[in-house]
């Protein structure tokens, strides 16, 4: 694998987000959000662990954008944490966070990285969840007011904006089965969040319009569903999942429609929201991780489907299967799908988490991951020369993280970070994505 097989014009980038390596959670008038509160929760992070410190990067920016720097990206993937900007997810911004964001900015333009700028990626407000948090449609309104506050501030540096991180993941795992914060159980009542967040996208789009903003897209996690056998009841809690975590996500953002599956557990009069969802978009962002495998529902089961193991794939530590070629099934599936609608693609997340650990010779050896990205840059640019328009591929993550429920065993890292101490090791895989970015490989 190497640069050669991409258009030179390709974009290569790297993500992070706010809450998972900034730290400082106290300062910088910053409020408290949902996974503050969530992490000091007893029980609900492994081994007690909290992101209060995370990576430092509140303090140690420079020193993280000059190893962007060396790796030689174009772009840089970051996030705005909402209560920094806004302590209270309303009125007048906290002018120590703008200024944060000022300085963070200004670096990464300087060392001529393009920023790309998700604007939330679940770190809500706590005073937000207070007054309903995505249950309510209020919320949508807020996040158009803070949408307006960024891009009026920082719309001179940031070359691509996305509103929202995978909306459904706040959907399912912080409201309807409770794995992240906010810890809710709400099942099949969690979807009205989706209709929420989904509106809170397009008018956030428009707030980035009226602004001067462009480069305007979004950032939705997506999974091809397979079915646990050839049967027709596995065949409908397949088409029920597909419409559950990808497109009550994509179909109102690209065709103005939800899946009619989804229509019944949708709030009152979501129809009328439907044109401002429907924000005509620069890029879509897809995330890929792994794909899902489904089958019918056994009894009790509260669900029209039931998850079962992806086997016959190598794991991670995370316990993701690692399957390159479902990343080349679905973009095919989705330029099929949306043919017409689809903007130009761009993958704003893909990554692994691995055992790495400084070795005696003090470097991070990480041959999963550079095996992982190579076999998902291959499948990548098969769907390209199968017609999908893709422009760009961020490496999920810079650094290692704070990986929300789990803490900080899963490495996701180019960058090892030694978190007693927060020295940063570049890891082989570093080495690996610099020369492919660079064209030295």
């Amino acid at each position: 694998m190497d640069r050669s097989t991409f258009p030179r014009e390709f974009l290569w980038g790297v993500s992070t987000s706010a809450f998972q390596i900034e730290g400082a959670t106290g300062e910088g008038g910053r409020g408290p959000s949902i996974w503050d509160t969530f992490a000091a929760t007893p029980g609900r992070i492994a081994r007690g662990e909290h992101a209060d410190i995370a990576a430092d990067h509140y303090h140690r920016y420079p020193e993280d954008v000059a190893l962007l720097a060396e790796l030689g990206v174009g772009a840089y993937r970051m996030s705005f944490a909402w209560p920094r900007i806004q302590p209270e997810g309303k009125g007048a911004p906290n002018a120590e966070g703008l200024a944060f964001y000022d300085r963070l900015l200004d670096a990464i333009c300087d060392a001529d990285i393009a920023p790309v700028a998700t604007l939330y990626h679940w770190d809500t407000p706590q005073a937000v969840e207070d007054a309903g948090g995505w249950l309510v449609r209020d919320t949508a309104e807020r996040f158009a007011e803070y949408a307006s506050i960024l891009g009026e501030r920082f719309g001179d540096r940031v070359r691509m904006w996305i509103p929202l991180n995978e909306p459904m993941v706040m959907s399912i795992y912080g409201y309807a089965i409770g794995e992240y914060a906010l810890g809710k159980t709400l099942l099949l009542d969690a979807i009205p969040t989706a209709h929420h967040q989904n509106l809170a996208h397009g008018l956030a789009v428009r707030a980035l319009r009226a602004t001067g903003a462009s480069g305007i897209g979004t950032a939705n996690n997506h999974s091809p569903v397979w079915t646990a056998s050839e049967g027709d009841d596995d065949k409908a809690a397949a088409i029920w999942l597909d419409a559950l975590i990808n497109r009550l996500y994509a179909d109102p953002v690209l065709l103005g429609t939800y899946p009619s599956e989804m229509e019944q557990h949708l709030p009152d009069g979501y129809a009328e929201d439907l044109p401002v969802i429907r924000e005509e978009l620069d890029f879509y962002g897809v995330n890929y991780y792994e794909p899902q495998r489904v089958a019918a529902p056994g009894p009790g089961n509260p669900l029209p489907f039931e998850l079962r193991p992806v086997e016959g794939y190598p794991l991670t530590t995370n316990d993701s299967p690692v399957v390159p070629h479902a990343l080349h099934e679905l973009l095919l599936s989705m330029h099929e799908r949306y043919a017409g609608a689809l903007p130009p693609i761009y993958i704003t997340e893909n990554g692994c988490s691995a055992d790495d650990e400084v070795a005696e010779d003090g470097h991070v050896h990480d041959p999963d991951r550079v095996e992982f990205l190579s076999g998902h840059l291959r499948a990548l640019r098969f769907a390209m020369d199968d017609g999908v328009d893709v422009r760009g591929y961020f490496v999920w993550s810079l650094m290692d993280n704070f990986e929300w429920s789990k803490g900080y065993a899963p490495r996701f890292g180019l960058v090892h970070v030694d978190y007693a101490t927060q020295r940063r090791t570049p890891k082989d895989s570093f080495g690996w994505y610099q020369r492919l970015v660079r064209d030295d490989g």
